[in-house]
């Protein structure tokens, strides 16, 4: 079952942040003058590239590392995917994407971008189907429905089990 993106997610990404990366671009132009607002928005896409080759050369060195010491990596792969994540905000016209790129890109904020991250995907992975005790609403619904008319053994009888590492699954190979 495929989940859907809310509608209000994708109204705030592809109608509200450009109305208000409009607005300040307009009001920084009306400040310090057209011309000084494009320079500055070059500029920063030119740091924003920079930044980002560095630091993406940095997370890629300790993913190397990492992966040649044989520990899991988790840190590093938080590391390279914020750095793509505000590399890409960085690239993107606008001073609030660049701010919130600048957040993910450089080594002092990221920290604390990932472990936000962590725990949102934490919280996300740990709620959602797959995660130990997860049932869905229909599920729980029909299992409610159930509890008054089977016995406990009808329903150990009724539950499948993935094979353990001492079970053996028979079958044959087809071409």
């Amino acid at each position: 079952m495929r989940r859907r993106v809310p509608w209000w997610v994708l109204a705030l990404l592809f109608v509200v942040l450009p109305v208000l990366e409009i607005y300040v671009l307009i009001q920084v132009g009306q400040v310090i003058g057209a011309w000084w607002t494009v320079l500055l928005l070059v500029a920063d896409g030119f740091l924003g590239a920079w930044l980002m080759k560095r630091e993406g050369t940095k997370a890629w060195r300790a993913l190397r590392e990492a992966l040649d010491q044989r520990r899991m990596p988790a840190r590093e792969l938080a590391d390279g995917a914020l750095v793509l994540i505000g590399g890409t905000l960085l690239l993107t016209p606008g001073f609030v994407s660049d701010i919130a790129g600048f957040v993910c890109v450089l080594p002092f904020t990221r920290p604390a971008v990932r472990t936000a991250l962590t725990g949102f995907l934490t919280r996300k992975f740990l709620s959602g189907p797959g995660a130990p005790g997860y049932t869905s609403r229909r599920e729980h619904a029909q299992t409610h429905a159930q509890t008054h008319t089977q016995t406990h053994a009808q329903k150990q009888a009724e539950t499948r089990q993935r094979p353990g590492p001492d079970q053996v699954v028979q079958g044959e190979v087809v071409d």
